[in-house]
Order: structure tokens, then C-alpha cells, then sequence
């Protein structure tokens, strides 16, 4: 490739991200002023080096967002809009706390068993709607939405009925102190653990971006979401796809809350984290639905979310501006990725009009 062309291209691809960030940075900067809070205070702290444990806590959140936007971001690419990834890991999190719980294997093994179930159970869970989809041609959407409070109201009611009093609240049964994994201390002891199921999201990740860039099952998704027609003309059985599409979107939404519950959670009840399935959808986009991509968005949510903690004390402002400048930025991305995309288009149909309108007089020359 010719260097000036490789120079277009990188442009290309850094000026949309510069573009959002101005954005975000401009209308986070108006709501602060709306609000009455002064502006230089807000990105003095939000652009404060995180201290030991913020960085600590950056990891751990970084893993389970980055594994939402990755189940998110599997179902995109087959132009499938998994919106159930809330009720999925919900589920499968509650299930494997209580497979962990009962201890029926001994030491390490139980978490590998706890692991698998959990991709077995949020698979199930999301392949519900791929199949009610190529069966009856129920919307993904629809069925997912309606699939999430029923893996709600499920696990609350299992957990009231079945689960131990906790406080004012309940919870499964313990895992057992052999199962449980001490993570990585990089700090001092106080600044906590990086959880060891952390790498669980690596290896989703590289897994993944092999499957989908390296593989014919990845090229037939690829295919499908980009010209369905196209893909069925191949030859490609769409409905298949969309059912293994839907199961693999979902085992991956098993692994999110995989790295807490065995990182010092130990137990479903009141450390349970919730709405992560919606920011991982939030960060898929971001990230472009790429690995990559979406591990920088899911680094940047986590960064901004531990960073809005002090904004109260420090800056006497509302932690939930935080939550607008995100918003912001991931329609800040998907609006100037857009607009660079047609704006480079225009200017390769500018670029190939001129060579051709120049071509006949070369050849008159060469003559």
C-alpha cells in the first residue's frame, strides 16, 4: 500500500473517535454549566490519575463489561439485536452461585463445572428467542425484552423461596473457601485483588475475533448480517445461523458476572451487579463491534464510572452526569463513523471519476 493512501486510511479511522470525543467533551461540558457546577472543577476530577484502588476496581469492571459488549456485539454482527443479555447472565449467574454452592465437586473443578453451566444455562436462555425467531418469525427483540423480566421475576422468586435469609435480604448457598480463588494483588493489600476470572474475558475475546475473522463459520456471519440475500445465494442456512448466533451471544453473556462471583462475591444476593447486559450493548457500539475496539470502550466506561465516585464530595456534583457524558459519547462514535464513512466514500467516487475522466487523454498521449 502506497504511503499516502496508508496515511488517508489512518486518518480516516482516527478522525471519527477525535470528532466523538470533541462532542461528548462540549455537550458534558453545556449539562455541567446547566447544572449549575463549575466545569474546570468536573474534568479536574474526571481526568485525575485513579488511584491504586480505582485502578484495581478499573480491571475487575472492565472484564464483565467487556464480556456484555462482546455477547452484544456477536449478535450485531449477524444483524441480530440481542437485547435479552440482562435476563441471560441474571440467570446463568444465579444458577451457577448455586451449582458453586452445593459444592458437588471438589476444589477448582467446581468452578470449572460452575463456569460451564453458566454458558450452558445464558445459551439456552438466549437460544429461546433465536429459535421462536426462525420458527415463527417472533422479533429477537421482542422476545428477548419479554425473556428479561421473566429470568427476573424467576430468580427472585427461587431466590426468596429457596434462598438463604441474609440480612434483610437473601442469598445462595456460600461457595466453599476451596473454591474460591485470592486474584492478584499488585498493590498494597488494601487496594484489593485483580479477580483471577478476569482472564476468562481475554480468552473470550481472542476467541472470538479468531472465530469470526479466521473461520468459515465466522465469514458465513459476517456474510449473513452484511447481505442476507447474498449470504442465502451462497448457500449459507440463515436460520441455522441465527440460532447458533443467538447460543453463542448468549454463553458469552453467562461468563459476565463469572470473575465477581468467584473474585470475592461468593455467593447471588446483594453483591450482584446489575445492568451490565444493557452497558455492554452501549459499549458494542462504541467499540464498533470489534475485540478491540470494544475493549478501549469498556476501559472507558469503567474508567468514567469509578472516576465519577468523588464528583459528589469533591466537586458537589451529581455522579449521574457521568452517565449523560457516555451516552454522549456513543452517539457522539455511531453519528461521526457514519459521517466519515460517507464522507470517505464521496471522496473515493471523487477520486475514481478523475482517473477515468483522465484516462482517454493519457492514452491520447501515449498514442
Amino acid at each position: 500500500m502506497k504511503p499516502a493512501v496508508l496515511a488517508r486510511k489512518v486518518g480516516q479511522a482516527l478522525l471519527a473517535p477525535l470528532i466523538a470525543v470533541v462532542v461528548a467533551v462540549l455537550v458534558t461540558s453545556v449539562v455541567v454549566v446547566v447544572a449549575g457546577a463549575s466545569v474546570s472543577e468536573f474534568w479536574d476530577v474526571m481526568t485525575q490519575p485513579p488511584s491504586s484502588r480505582n485502578m484495581v476496581n478499573i480491571v475487575n469492571q472492565s472484564s464483565m463489561i467487556f464480556l456484555a459488549a462482546l455477547a452484544a456485539a456477536i449478535g450485531f454482527r449477524m444483524n441480530l439485536f440481542n437485547i435479552g443479555i440482562e435476563g441471560q447472565y441474571t440467570l446463568a449467574s444465579f444458577t451457577a452461585a448455586v451449582v458453586a454452592g452445593m459444592a458437588w465437586f471438589p476444589g477448582k473443578l467446581n468452578i470449572l463445572v460452575a463456569v460451564v453451566v453458566a454458558m450452558v444455562v445464558g445459551a439456552l436462555w438466549a437460544g429461546i428467542a433465536g429459535v421462536l425467531k426462525v420458527t415463527r418469525g417472533v422479533s429477537e427483540v421482542i422476545s428477548t425484552i419479554m425473556l428479561n423480566a421473566i429470568a427476573g421475576t424467576l430468580v427472585g422468586y427461587l431466590l426468596s423461596n429457596h434462598g438463604q435469609q441474609y440480612g434483610q435480604g437473601r442469598r445462595t448457598t456460600p461457595i466453599p473457601e476451596s473454591s474460591q480463588l485470592a486474584g492478584w494483588t499488585p498493590f498494597a493489600e488494601k487496594d484489593g485483588a485483580i479477580w483471577t476470572l478476569v482472564l476468562l474475558a481475554v480468552l473470550a475475546g481472542v476467541g472470538i475475533s479468531f472465530l469470526i475473522n479466521r473461520t468459515r463459520f465466522g465469514f458465513d456471519l459476517r456474510a449473513t448480517g452484511m447481505n442476507e440475500p447474498a449470504a442465502v445465494a451462497s448457500g449459507v442456512n440463515v436460520k441455522r445461523m441465527v440460532v447458533i448466533s443467538m447460543l453463542l451471544s448468549g454463553a458469552i453473556a453467562g461468563l459476565i458476572w463469572m470473575p465477581a462471583l468467584f473474585g470475592g462475591a461468593d455467593y447471588y444476593g446483594p453483591p450482584f451487579q446489575r445492568t451490565l447486559g444493557f452497558t455492554g450493548i452501549a459499549v458494542a457500539l462504541l467499540g464498533r463491534n470489534r475485540p478491540l475496539g470494544i475493549f478501549f470502550g469498556a476501559v472507558l466506561f469503567a474508567w468514567l464510572n469509578e472516576q465519577a465516585n468523588p464528583l459528589a464530595l469533591v466537586a458537589d456534583i451529581s455522579p449521574s452526569v457521568v452517565q449523560i457524558t457516555q451516552g454522549v459519547v456513543v452517539l457522539a462514535v455511531v453519528i461521526a463513523y457514519e459521517v466519515v464513512r460517507r464522507w470517505a466514500a464521496a471522496a473515493e467516487q471523487r477520486a475514481l471519476r478523475k482517473a477515468l475522466d483522465e484516462q482517454p487523454t493519457a492514452e491520447g498521449v501515449a498514442a
